[in-house]
């Protein structure tokens, strides 16, 4: 990467609600923390009308403004080469992903995003991971609640664990992690269209899913059980946060001789668990086919999200049971609005943590937060609000099914 940009950050969709938020939460810390910025799209004047909302935080550093659209290709590369590192919400990403990924990698740009598509993630891996590692571009998918919360809450259990038994130990390990994720939030139409375009290529997601011969990372597949430690009701999540902390395994190579990892969603009640999947198979099945998707899509639109207060009401946990050596360490993230103010706040601290901080990893290409970031990104996200505790326990049998 050239050794000076014009800017340190981008923001690519800052009119759009969750891009919105983003700039916020930036402008708010460019008072405390000198940066250069833009806010980038394809109309000046609603982004004339995000810088003017900002300009009432206190303090903050007003963005630039800069041109530039996901069918220009001439734009995007512009817009790639001025910046060290480029944060976009402009979804689907599966839809209109990939010419800033392409332009980043090309460029050499550290990139960031919010997708929970993993058919996109695989596509951009398999056709730009070379790419970026050449240049030294760092494209990193995920970068909200999915799937922070979950690749580095696991980083900080292993990282625990580590301390523990010591490195040797470890690296000859077979090392079990349980991930369980809970809360309550809002969502905006833009995550809905992402999530229902998801669903309607799932199949052929699963069966496309990359092979990874002699793989020493595999999946924990118990379908459903009770996790003393987290005082919950635990059942597999299909999302991509498991792919996440999967791929982060096998690029950091730090995470035992083999690493199983297994994705829950966890309630209290059991019965409540039950029927929060049956509604989920009902939106998937319904995603399946072209009018029911279509009817789907119509009941939000783009760019619509909920209200500061109902934001106000959001929170989440996530657990992590980590075991090896006989020790088991349990690791938990809390914070507020899942989906929004809190993901806001992830996707901003990622995307300086990549263009500002030094020390990161020495890894490359189409990765993951803890394979970019790694132990970096954890003073940001406290700074962000994020709260962070580990505990350890001697007998990782106890610790569940």
């Amino acid at each position: 990467m050239a050794a000076t940009r014009r800017f340190d950050v981008v923001v690519f969709g800052a009119t759009g609600f969750t891009g919105g938020l983003v700039a916020e939460y930036l402008a708010k810390v460019s008072a405390q923390e000198p940066f250069r910025w833009a806010l980038a799209g394809r109309n000046t004047g609603k982004l004339e009308e995000v810088r003017q909302r900002l300009s009432a935080t206190p303090g903050a550093i007003a963005p630039e403004l800069l041109l530039a659209d996901v069918n220009d290709a001439v734009s995007l590369a512009a817009l790639a080469s001025s910046t060290t590192t480029l944060i976009t919400t402009v979804g689907p990403y599966a839809l209109l992903g990939e010419p800033l990924v392409r332009a980043c990698a090309e460029n050499g740009t550290h990139y960031a995003d919010l997708t929970g598509e993993p058919q996109f993630v695989h596509r951009m891996r398999e056709q730009y991971d070379a790419v970026a590692r050449k240049t030294g571009a760092r494209i990193v998918h995920s970068c909200g609640f999915e799937s922070i919360p979950p690749d580095l809450t696991v980083l900080l259990a292993l990282r625990e664990l580590r301390r523990r038994v010591g490195g040797l130990v470890l690296d000859a390990s077979d090392v079990v992690v349980k991930g369980g994720v809970e809360g309550g939030g809002g969502f905006s139409g833009g995550t809905w269209h992402s999530a229902i375009e998801a669903m309607a290529s799932a199949r052929e997601w699963w069966g496309a899913r990359p092979a990874h011969p002699g793989d020493h990372v595999h999946a924990v597949k118990t379908p459903f059980f009770r996790e003393d430690h987290w005082q919950r009701w635990a059942m597999l999540m299909p999302s991509i946060d498991p792919e996440v902390v999967q791929h982060t395994a096998r690029v950091r190579g730090d995470y035992g001789h083999t690493f199983s990892y297994g994705h829950y969603l966890v309630m209290k009640n059991p019965l409540a668990l039950a029927g929060l999947a049956a509604g989920i198979g009902g939106l998937f099945t319904l995603a399946q086919f072209g009018p029911t998707k279509r009817w789907l899509l119509s009941r939000r639109a783009p760019g619509e999200g909920p209200s500061a207060e109902q934001r106000e009401k959001g929170w989440f946990n996530m657990f992590v049971t980590a075991s090896a050596g006989g020790v088991t360490v349990l690791a938990k993230m809390s914070g507020g609005d899942p989906g929004y103010g809190d993901t806001a706040k992830m996707m901003a601290e990622a995307g300086l943590c990549l263009a500002l901080d030094p020390n990161l990893p020495v890894a490359a290409g189409v990765i993951t937060p803890a394979s970019a970031m790694g132990e970096v990104l954890l003073p940001r996200l406290e700074r962000a609000g994020l709260r962070m505790e580990v505990r350890t326990l001697r007998h990782p049998e106890a610790a569940g099914a």
